[in-house]
């Protein structure tokens, strides 16, 4: 069962939210247990993720542009096409995941544990405010095609 609509439905821009956790994990990266790890191993997983992330959010943008629906988060009415294509046949939020990278590989350069905490905050906050609400959206609009698809398809990874 869905939780009912909130105020905070669709009112903070997704990419907006990972900047303010992003913030938060710097501001908080000076505080509690460090990690140490040789600049070669930090900085070569740190790549890694950010191509990772930009590999998702870039899937996921050339699969909707592709089937000419919107990728305003904000509007999911607009949706035009459920798209189930590729990269969306792995994760129903590609884009998300591509933040939780981001976020992961920014958690991995600060070298500390307490700001990994971000990525679950993250996670959660996009799952209850944003996910959840496009997803009554996308069942209001494309009926049992949507429901079969996330009974296929994991909502994350």
């Amino acid at each position: 069962m869905m939780p009912a609509a909130c105020w905070l439905d669709y009112k903070i821009p997704p990419p907006v939210v990972g900047l303010l956790v992003a913030t938060a994990m710097w501001a908080v990266a000076e505080v509690g247990p460090q990690f140490a790890l040789a600049p070669q191993v930090r900085y070569s997983l740190v790549g890694i993720l950010i191509i990772a992330g930009g590999v998702f959010d870039l899937l996921g943008l050339v699969a909707f542009r592709a089937s000419r629906t919107t990728i305003n988060p904000l509007k999911p009415e607009l949706a035009s096409a459920l798209v189930t294509g590729g990269v969306y046949r792995f994760t129903r939020n590609p884009m998300y995941v591509g933040v939780v990278l981001f976020l992961l590989a920014w958690g991995v350069y600060l070298s500390a544990l307490l700001p990994l905490a971000g990525l679950p905050f993250f996670i959660m906050y996009i799952t209850r405010f944003q996910i959840q609400p496009e997803e009554r959206v996308l069942m209001d609009i494309f009926g049992e095609q949507y429901s079969s698809y996330a009974k296929n398809v994991r909502r994350w990874l």
